[in-house]
């Protein structure tokens, strides 16, 4: 009998070194094995780097148990939240207000500090009301100048547990609205609309930077309106067990007609778990609330691997919207899933145009701050 594929709860387990089916508390005593310096170089609640950094940490080392107290405790701008290696169980929301707010995970890998639920677009609330998709986000930042290193946003909701919700499927790790919002040595996880790098509203644009981070899902895994630069990221597909292709999709942008600029991946590599050419590259989305959205992408200078459908790697989400018509194109991109066989399947930049498609025409006046 072949092995189950594995998934999104049993890859956070097996991350965490944690065996299948073990109760994931987050308050409590330290286990044994606790490092004895949970924030690592980043000091202490008795060794505070400055005034306006707090300590999280599941176990009562720090200033507060969970995300969502210590983002309860700040108040105005410019705070750092160092969080301890552990799995915060929470939905987690950065309200407007809440501007340049920095989450530091100690920790020096990222699979170590993850913050993660399982709500769906599905799922009810007690009010009796599905969340719909937006609102089945394990984390929501809705200020500007956001930033996160070396944290995970992961959403563990499964289809299999629960065959009673055939739509609403979606299920968010982490929805971005504000403008200024980066990213450095993230993953995110999920299945169906991982993340959703997004805007305020149509008449607004969100510049958002996501530097040598991990994104995988399957269907439509990174979507929304945002204008939106990954630099050195990968993008993995999932395997799934269906019996129909394509799989998923990795983009579906859904950029408003008068932005200029949508997403951008550059030096990056797209690797799958699922067979060959079982995932398009991209489709684009042309919400209801938007029926004018023109989505772009640029995919260049990236590794496609053979997960990628190099034959007809785009398809069209609405009969009406046909991706042809959007602003789709690529530059120098190469691996099995590169391979242009019908070049309208496929539209190109030139050398000329490709210089408009770069992370400082995609961000303007705004240069993050370098990696860590």
């Amino acid at each position: 009998m072949p092995a189950p594929h594995p998934t999104r709860r049993t890859a956070l387990l097996t991350a965490a070194g944690i065996g299948i089916g073990t109760a994931l508390p987050l308050t409590g005593a330290a286990p044994a094995t606790a490092a004895p310096h949970p924030f690592g170089p980043y000091g202490s609640p008795t060794r505070r780097l400055n005034t306006r950094t707090l300590y999280v940490d599941p176990h009562g080392r720090g200033d507060h148990p969970t995300v969502t107290s210590a983002v309860a405790a700040t108040t105005g701008a410019g705070w750092t939240l160092i969080l301890a290696p552990a799995r915060y169980r929470e939905t987690v929301t950065v309200p407007a207000d809440r501007t340049g707010l920095t989450l530091l995970g100690a920790a020096a890998d990222p699979r170590d500090t993850v913050i993660v639920y399982d709500n769906a677009a599905g799922t009810l609330k007690p009010d009796g009301t599905p969340h719909g998709t937006a609102g089945s986000a394990t984390t929501l930042v809705q200020a500007d100048g956001f930033t996160a290193h070396r944290i995970t946003f992961a959403n563990d909701w499964l289809r299999a547990d629960h065959p009673d919700i055939t739509s609403g499927t979606q299920a968010v790790a982490i929805r971005v609205l504000g403008d200024r919002g980066a990213f450095h040595h993230c993953r995110f996880l999920g299945h169906q609309d991982t993340l959703y790098a997004d805007t305020r509203s149509l008449a607004v644009t969100a510049r958002q930077y996501y530097a040598h981070c991990h994104i995988e899902g399957d269907v439509d895994f990174v979507f929304g309106r945002a204008t939106a630069v990954f630099e050195s990221c990968r993008f993995h597909t999932l395997d799934r067990d269906v019996g129909f292709t394509p799989y998923g999709f990795v983009f579906a942008p859904s950029t408003a007609r008068a932005t200029a600029l949508g997403y951008l991946a550059t030096r990056c590599r797209i690797t799958s778990a699922a067979p060959d050419r079982a995932y398009k590259l991209a489709r684009p989305w042309v919400p209801s609330s938007d029926l004018t959205a023109r989505p772009s992408l640029v995919v260049r200078d990236t590794w496609l691997g053979p997960g990628i459908d190099a034959a007809v790697p785009y398809a069209t989400m609405r009969d009406a919207h046909p991706w042809q018509d959007q602003r789709f194109a690529e530059y120098r991109n190469n691996g099995p899933g590169s391979r242009v066989t019908t070049p309208a399947e496929r539209p190109q930049l030139t050398a000329e145009e490709a210089r408009a498609h770069t992370r400082g025409t995609y961000l303007g006046d705004w240069a993050p701050a370098p990696t860590s």
